[in-house]
Parts: C-alpha cells; sequence; structure tokens
C-alpha cells in the first residue's frame, strides 16, 4: 500500500515539470540557474533520473561509474557547444536518449561496464552539446555549468537511491520506472 502511494505522489510531481527541450531564453545563466535547469523540463529530468536508476540496477564500481561518465561527458560537451560545435538536431538525440535509457532500465540491461558507460557519456554528450551551443554569450558559463553538475548529480542520486529503495520491495518497480522513462522518451519524440 506504500509503495503505491508513493508511486502515485511520485507520478503526481512529476505533472508539475513542464515539458521543454533545451533551449536559450531560461533567464540569467548563473549558478542557481544551471543548479534548477535539469529539474525544467521531462527530457533532462527523465535522463538523469534514468540514469541513477540504471546505475542502481548495477553491480560493483560500474554504479558509480556511469553517473561520472555521464556528468563528465556532459561538461565536455558543453564546452564544445560554447565553441560552436553543436550538431543540428542534438534535441532529437537528447529525447532519443532518454527513450534508450529508459529500455535499458526497463529491460535491467547489464552491459559491460565500458559499453554501459559509453552509452552513459553519449547520452551526457548531447545535454552537453546543447546548454553550451545555447548558453547566452554573456553567460557566466563556468557558474551555470557547476550549478547545471549540482543538479544533475543529485538528480543522478535521486534516481539511485530510489532505485535502491523500491528494488529492497520488488526489482520489478525499477524496470516498472524504466518503462516509464521510455513511455516519456517516445512520447517526447513523437510530440
Amino acid at each position: 500500500m506504500r509503495i503505491r502511494r508513493t508511486l502515485r505522489f511520485s507520478l503526481l510531481a512529476l505533472t508539475a515539470v513542464p515539458v521543454a527541450h533545451a533551449h536559450p531564453g531560461h533567464g540569467p545563466a548563473d549558478l542557481a540557474a544551471g543548479f534548477s535547469h535539469p529539474f525544467t523540463g521531462w527530457d533532462h529530468l527523465l535522463a538523469m533520473v534514468a540514469v541513477g536508476l540504471w546505475a542502481a540496477q548495477a553491480g560493483g564500481r560500474t554504479r558509480w561509474l556511469l553517473p561520472l561518465s555521464f556528468v563528465s561527458a556532459m561538461l565536455v560537451g558543453a564546452a564544445a557547444g560554447i565553441a560552436g560545435l553543436a550538431p543540428a538536431g542534438v534535441d532529437s538525440l537528447i529525447v532519443g536518449s532518454v527513450l534508450i535509457l529508459g529500455l535499458l532500465v526497463a529491460g535491467a540491461v547489464s552491459l559491460p561496464p565500458l559499453f554501459g558507460c559509453s552509452l552513459a557519456a553519449l547520452a551526457g554528450a548531447f545535454h552537453g552539446l546543447a546548454h553550451g551551443a545555447e548558453m547566452p554569450l554573456q553567460a557566466d558559463s563556468i557558474r551555470f555549468l557547476a550549478g547545471m553538475v549540482a543538479g544533475t548529480a543529485l538528480l543522478h542520486a535521486a534516481g539511485f537511491f530510489g532505485g535502491l529503495l523500491a528494488a529492497r520491495h520488488s526489482r520489478a518497480i525499477v524496470r516498472f520506472a524504466g518503462v516509464g522513462v521510455a513511455a516519456g522518451g517516445l512520447a517526447l519524440l513523437l510530440g
């Protein structure tokens, strides 16, 4: 009964998140704006939580390597985006990564660490590219990116610890959350 209440509350909380892709006009690009940015759209929120859920399913060092790979590549991607190297259609790549991450969690897919971390890094790089490319020229990019790393890490941790807690009751709950992430990614792709 408590699990159902928790799931209902989680779904209700998620409905408050606006559907948004990476785009300019998020307001001031400072530490607070960077921190809050991963919470401002479904594509961000779902991808970050999915990485945490996937890490909770993983074993050994992969548990911390998946989120670390995502965040590290996100920073490299942001630097490339700031330098003007973001490819056209990067928003579609971000949304595609949400779908893939959700499917990996839903299938409880265990990949060799190098391959899994490469996939997490690729998803992180897409996020970084978009936000670096669309950052206003007058932005304090170091502070914004530091805030974005902190917000991203918090969502990874929420997915990770939520996944561990849910798995105590049933691993199927974590997989069901992956189905939800994948469904969200599909909805964003079709929307």
